[in-house]
């Protein structure tokens, strides 16, 4: 069996039995706290990664070092930044809808969001001029 294969079962398992865990946690009354989201989130991170991405040595795959690979990278990253800033910005509607005041730290990141892009292009249209 090929390495991405293995790697995608192994953290497929893996965030099974954390989620799992956590569903547990949550029908006994415990708290899910900030780590079993945090690997939660990790073992996700890692399986998509395992299932996308090919293996040089394998040659199965798209490599992130080509071209398409590249693309796929640039595209994706933009359509998550937006994605990403929609809920930031659902997050302080709701917070404001719920608690009838809006978290500044949450203000905060959701202002940091919208700068973030046009400044990043900024910076690198700057390297290439």
């Amino acid at each position: 069996m090929r390495t991405r294969k293995i790697g995608a079962i192994i953290t497929g398992v893996a965030t099974l039995i954390v989620i799992g865990y956590s569903i547990f946690k949550i029908i006994t009354g415990k708290e899910v706290g900030f780590n079993e989201v945090i690997v939660i989130g990790t073992l996700l991170m890692m399986f998509f990664s395992a299932i996308t991405w090919g293996n040089k040595e394998e040659k199965d795959g798209i490599l992130q070092e080509e071209e398409l690979g590249q693309r796929i990278m640039e595209k994706s990253s933009k359509i998550s930044y937006f994605i990403l800033l929609f809920f930031i910005l659902v997050g302080v509607a709701a917070d404001k809808l719920i608690n009838g005041t809006i978290n500044v730290f949450l203000l905060g990141i959701l202002g940091l969001a919208m700068v973030i892009l046009p400044f990043v292009e900024f910076l690198v249209a700057k390297k290439y001029q």
